[in-house]
This record gives C-alpha cells, sequence and structure tokens, in this order.
C-alpha cells in the first residue's frame, strides 16, 4: 500500500491566508522526506475554510521545492473552466513537474461556488459537463487538430502552421493520469473512471459499506468498456492523526485542528448537502443525526491513536472493503501546534506504514 497526502485545505478563516500556504508547502516538502509518494491540493472558490482556488500555482511552487513527489488537482472543478485551458495549463505544469502532475477532476459541490459564477447546473447536468470536459482535455493534450460538438462545449482548433493552432502536449504521454473524486453511495463519477481507466479516488468520510458500493460502482463502469480495473489505484482518503499514547491521540484530534474543522465546517457543510449527515452513518443502522459528532467520527470513521491502533484500523479498513492501493490522509491547520501534525506525520511514516507493508491490492 502507498501513503499520500490529500489537503483540502482546512484552514480556520481567521489565519493570515500566506501563512496557511506556507504551512501547506511545508507539509507537502516533510511529506516527500518521510516516503509519502503523493500529494493532492483542492480547489475552492468561496469557502473561507478552503482557501486555495488555483492549486496549479501551489503545486507549481511545490514543484520547485520537491523532487519525487507526485502532485495532483484533488479536483479542479470542471463546470467552473474552459476545458482547452485546463489542457493548456496543466500540460505546462505537467512540463514544469517533468511528469509528477496528477489531474483530479469534478464538478463541484458547494453552492456559494455556483452562485458566484452563475452556474445553474442539476446534478446530472454538471456529470455530463464535467465528463464532455475531460474529452475534451484528452484531445486537447494529443497535440492534433479536433472538432468536438457537444452538449456544452463546441470546438474546432485548426491544423498548426507557422503562427497559429499549436497545442502544447503535456511531458507524459499521452497525458498525466486522470482521477474522479466520489463521494455519493452509487457514484456516477466513479464508474465513468472505471470506464475509462482513470484513477478513482474515494472520500474521507465513508463508512466501509459505502465504500464497498463505490468500487462496485467502478467494476461496472469498466464492465461497460471491457476493461478490468486494478484496486490498486484505488485512493481512498481518511483523517488519520497518530500520537504515542492512545489518550493523547484522541484528546489532540478532539481538541485540535481535525476537531475544529469538523464542529466549525464540515459537519454544517456536510448537514446541508443533498445526503445531509447520512454521509458519515452506515448504509444499515439508525443512527440520530444528533449522534454524529467529533467523538462519535474518532469511534467510527477516523483513524486516531497509537501507532499500533491506527495500524490495526487501517488493516481492518483495508480488509473490509477488499483492498485500496493508496490511502490519502487529510491535512488538517494544528495551528499554534504545527507541530503536532508533524510529528504525526513522522510517527505515521516510521512505526506505522512498516507495520503494513504486507498489504496488497490486485
Amino acid at each position: 500500500m502507498d501513503y499520500g497526502l490529500f489537503i483540502m485545505p482546512l484552514h480556520p478563516p481567521a489565519r493570515p491566508v500566506a501563512d496557511t500556504y506556507d504551512d501547506d508547502l511545508q507539509t507537502i516538502i516533510s511529506a516527500e522526506h518521510l516516503g509519502y509518494v503523493e500529494a493532492w491540493v483542492g480547489e475552492h472558490f468561496t469557502s473561507p475554510w478552503e482557501n486555495i482556488p488555483c492549486p496549479d500555482l501551489l503545486l507549481a511552487k511545490a514543484a520547485g521545492r520537491t523532487e519525487r513527489i507526485r502532485l495532483g488537482t484533488g479536483v479542479v472543478l470542471m463546470p467552473f473552466h474552459n476545458p482547452l485551458e485546463v489542457a493548456l495549463r496543466f500540460a505546462t505544469l505537467d512540463h514544469l513537474t517533468r511528469g509528477r502532475f496528477m489531474l483530479g477532476v469534478g464538478s463541484g459541490g458547494i453552492a456559494g461556488d455556483r452562485r458566484a459564477f452563475g452556474v445553474d447546473l442539476s446534478g446530472p447536468d454538471a456529470a455530463t459537463l464535467t465528463r464532455e470536459g475531460i474529452e475534451i482535455v484528452e484531445k486537447a493534450w494529443a497535440g492534433e487538430p479536433f472538432q468536438y460538438q457537444g452538449r456544452f462545449f463546441t470546438f474546432d482548433v485548426p491544423p498548426a502552421d507557422a503562427t497559429t493552432g499549436a497545442l502544447l502536449r503535456p511531458y507524459q504521454q499521452p497525458g498525466p493520469p486522470i482521477a474522479i473524486a466520489g463521494v455519493s453511495k452509487n457514484s456516477a463519477g466513479l464508474a465513468l473512471a472505471g470506464e475509462r481507466g482513470w484513477i478513482p479516488m474515494s472520500t474521507n468520510f465513508l463508512q466501509p459499506d459505502v465504500l464497498r458500493q463505490h468500487w462496485a460502482s467502478v467494476e461496472a463502469g469498466a464492465q461497460r468498456s471491457g476493461r478490468t480495473p486494478s484496486r490498486r489505484a484505488w485512493r481512498i482518503a481518511r483523517e488519520i492523526y497518530v500520537a504515542e499514547t492512545h489518550d493523547a491521540a484522541v484528546r489532540d484530534a478532539r481538541e485540535g485542528g481535525m476537531g475544529r474543522a469538523f464542529r466549525e465546517y464540515m459537519l454544517p457543510l456536510v448537514a446541508s448537502g443533498p445526503y445531509g449527515l447520512q454521509a458519515f452513518k452506515p448504509l444499515e443502522g439508525n443512527v440520530p443525526d444528533e449522534a454524529v459528532t467529533v467523538d462519535y467520527l474518532i469511534e467510527n470513521v477516523w483513524i486516531v491513536g497509537t501507532p499500533d491502533e491506527c495500524a490495526a484500523r487501517l488493516r481492518a479498513l483495508h480488509e473490509d472493503v477488499g483492498g485500496f492501493g493508496t490511502v490519502l490522509m487529510i491535512g488538517h491547520d494544528w495551528h499554534p501546534d504545527h507541530r503536532k501534525w508533524t510529528r504525526s506525520l513522522e510517527l505515521f511514516a516510521e512505526k506505522v506504514m512498516p507495520r503494513l507493508k504486507d498489504l496488497r491490492a490486485e
């Protein structure tokens, strides 16, 4: 199993933005030194907590301060972009990283973003637009003239001549890996990932029974195109915090950056969404909404504890869902105790990873 980061980010709005970006960059740099293999950075436009509207700029700076760690967008929200511009911008980033870039895409779920941009799309329409956008990105990356007539986009890229028409091809050929994140139980995005051979990514707060449904969606999509999907490509995100003792880990998770982010932002945000707090619950059972608290998450969703405890819970998750290739640790803001976060990264790398080196996914 491999290990990476997913930086949404999650920063308290009162902090200076420049300081939070410095923290995120230092986390990526530290992660590379510790053996984490990839880092994904989110894109949001109007959320005060998720304060990176241009992840490519932060990733470009991270590329200049790292050498090996793979860098991805988690995710580019296609309804807010011209797909040809996406193709060219991220072909540029692929060259800047010398092939370390991965393009994560999605349709976006924050109502404030859609209102700010004047984007009025139903869920199915946003999914269709996103699919068209990715198709255009792939055509543009081929570097050849193309015509495209879809429901949302029309393009006519002419042959190149001495002055115009040329499209920048990425460093990687035929292009950087593409990833799609899934949230809902029967995720159309993950089915599309299976159909097209893209990276499936499952969001951080889902219970194992929903994650099993996610892989079923990937398999259903793969069957449509005659592919055999590999669980090795599947990424699952999780809140993870490791400390020397159980009590310290639980206390820090409850009172530190993780607990604050969920109490003040994530729980209210998800509660206001289409699935409500059911998103944090197993499919079977009768968990009342008022029971979904930070303590509930520590006990039932997050991976919090000593190295032995965290290794055991990750092993159980791996076995429960049938295997996956990479776990992505969600980045949190631990200011003014940033050392607790870096120490958790160290303990995970030094004492959890070795305990799980036998885990495989096919």
